[in-house]
């Protein structure tokens, strides 16, 4: 899948697993934080939130210990890289 697409994909999801009402797509940058103060302000609760989001629509597991997974959470761009990594290596050891 391509990473702009992925792109899209991961914003409509943040606000609709999110109901972030006021937000739209285009309101979200690719590489703004999405936890903290000077980003998008998600917290923890939201990253689980999220997470059950993502392994839904992309039908793979998240770990819960890894620590691997703030940095994937960091951004629309960090998150897109993770969906395209993990389902490449999906397709490839069905393969």
């Amino acid at each position: 899948m391509e990473l702009e697409t992925l792109k899209s994909e991961i914003k409509r999801l943040v606000i609709d697993a999110l109901e972030l009402e006021d937000i739209q797509p285009e309101d979200i940058q690719d590489d703004t934080p999405l936890f903290g103060d000077d980003g998008l302000g998600l917290d923890s609760i939201d990253a689980l939130e999220l997470g059950i989001a993502l392994r839904k629509k992309y039908q793979f597991q998240l770990e819960d210990n890894d620590a691997g997974n703030r940095e994937h959470f960091r951004s629309v761009t960090s998150l897109a890289r993770f969906v395209q990594a993990t389902l490449g290596q999906a397709g490839a050891s069905s393969t």
